[in-house]
């Protein structure tokens, strides 16, 4: 005698495996063959689709709390900040903010908008907030496509068509034929509705839709809703009712989630402290709660204050010591204030954790260089070239070899290596500038006076090309160009002595004509 098991438990069996595909088709299936006529079978074909729904709104689900980019619309046409001019300390968009507890761009590279390049690359701080839409357009480049993104949209705009993919005849649901009023009243149902109609369909103003009238059906007594409302408005840029829901969700349920959703407003309005307070106010509700935790360094790491954002990393790590995020910030800060030894320490702990990619073996290799563990160095970098997956990173890998080179004076070989490196990315700034330098120590002039130009150009914000270029055209005798790209040297770097001494030198002789 054979047995067969009910198709509804072996979908939900499926669904529990996070075997999807699967999952959706044998749901697909029950909803053919129910035959609606009969009272029980419409609660087997409600479950079958809800099922279905949640199964598709998982194969594309993203998670709101740790997605954040900004396109060039709300970098540079953005007037949703409190103060334009707002005071040292209290903004994210002013470079510059540290208050003297970060390290300078002499020892770490420098982003665009003026902070540090940290351990762990997140899309909000990628590629910093650009001066200018010119150079806005030039350089982030996101999602690894040749165009940078144009509107928050931008990055959704792929999921709106997921639907077509699962399901070749169209749909699974004609969201302009449906009821909304209706499904609103049915809780169970509603809830998988939303999650599919945002996620998977990515249609805002419907999920907004019906978020608001199952509120209503709510008596607006659910906190669940009210999240979701928020999500919905902070999607559409409107962050001060976006807050208002998450505040109210808050009132009624202390939520972790909510707190996260909340800061991430307050982070999008320019007003860090009062998101740290926010995640303050959480942790006395969540005591050691790592998700709070990581938003509070990240806030700090944000504003420059990379003593403090180290001190938050080490408290998530004796909450959660496999938190990798933590473990590259704190590795970075070691690394960057001269401590090779201890940086190489958290990044193998990296490794001991299967962490196995690319940029921790480049890591790796340049701890290793700088702890003068001379023969882990190159079998380092051999690793991180045998792992690269773009050409930016083969570039980054060459280029850092390159300096390794340079710094065992290996002059030739880091000529290559820097040739290797713009090979592979043509905007490679750091590249050029080297270039430049071991150009003019060869004797050719013009060469390396273009190779700076070039540099200068790919990159505003560093000041070492800058400055390059200004000590070769007083070389040369231009002095009015000196001056130049000497000022343009103290605007990304205003400490750096070198830079002060040639513009008052300049200055002297100026005078003296």
């Amino acid at each position: 005698m054979e047995v067969s098991m009910d198709p509804l438990f072996v979908a939900w069996s499926y669904f529990r495996r996070r075997k999807l595909q699967q999952c959706s088709d044998i749901c697909s299936k029950i909803l053919q063959d129910s035959p609606y006529d009969q009272e029980s079978s419409v609660t087997v074909s409600e479950a079958a689709w809800s099922l279905k729904t949640r199964a598709l709104t998982e194969m594309v689900y993203i998670d709101e709390i740790e997605m954040d980019q900004e396109g060039i619309a709300e970098m540079m046409l953005d007037e949703s900040a409190i103060a334009q001019v707002a005071r040292p300390g209290t903004s994210l968009r002013l470079p510059g903010t540290s208050q003297g507890a970060g390290p300078t761009p002499a020892v770490r590279p420098m982003t665009q908008s003026g902070r540090p390049i940290t351990g762990f690359v997140r899309p909000s701080t990628q590629s910093g907030r650009p001066g200018t839409m010119e150079q806005a357009i030039k350089t982030p480049r996101t999602a690894s496509t040749a165009r940078p993104i144009t509107s928050a949209s931008g990055r959704f705009v792929r999921l709106g068509t997921a639907s077509m993919l699962t399901n070749p005849e169209g749909p699974f649901i004609n969201l302009s034929r449906l009821n909304l009023a209706k499904y609103s009243t049915k809780p169970a149902m509603s809830r998988t509705l939303f999650e599919y109609i945002f996620h998977h369909e990515n249609d805002v103003r419907n999920a907004l839709q019906l978020a608001a009238q199952a509120t209503e059906h709510a008596q607006f007594k659910d906190w669940w809703w009210k999240v979701q409302l928020g999500k919905c408005y902070y999607r559409l840029g409107l962050y001060r009712e976006a807050e208002k829901q998450f505040r109210s969700a808050l009132n009624q349920l202390e939520v972790v989630d909510t707190y996260c959703y909340l800061a991430k407003v307050y982070r999008r309005l320019d007003q860090p402290i009062i998101a740290l307070n926010l995640f303050k106010q959480g942790l006395d509700h969540f005591p050691g709660e790592v998700t709070l935790l990581t938003g509070i360094a990240r806030i700090h790491e944000e504003m420059n204050n990379m003593v403090s954002a180290t001190e938050y990393y080490k408290e998530v790590l004796k909450q959660d010591n496999t938190h990798v995020e933590a473990i590259a910030c704190i590795g970075s800060n070691h690394f960057y204030t001269d401590q090779p030894e201890i940086a190489l320490r958290f990044y193998r702990r990296l490794l001991q954790m299967g962490v196995y990619n690319c940029q921790l073996y480049n890591n790796l290799g340049l701890c290793c260089f700088y702890a003068q563990q001379y023969d882990m160095t190159l079998s380092s970098f051999e690793r991180a070239l045998a792992l690269v997956s773009s050409d930016d990173e083969q570039a980054d890998v060459w280029y850092n070899i390159g300096h390794v080179a340079v710094g065992i004076g290996e002059v030739t070989l880091a000529y290559q290596c820097f040739k290797l490196a713009l090979a592979f990315n043509n905007d490679h700034a750091e590249a050029y500038n080297n270039l430049a330098v071991l150009e003019l120590r060869k004797g050719r002039v013009e060469q390396s006076k273009a190779f700076l130009q070039t540099a200068a150009s790919l990159s505003p914000h560093m000041y070492e090309p800058h400055y390059n270029l200004s000590i070769l055209s007083e070389k040369m005798g231009d002095l009015q160009s000196s001056y130049i790209s000497a000022l343009k040297s103290e605007d990304a770097f205003p400490e750096h002595a070198n830079t002060q001494q040639l513009l008052k030198q300049l200055r002297e002789h100026f005078a003296m004509l």
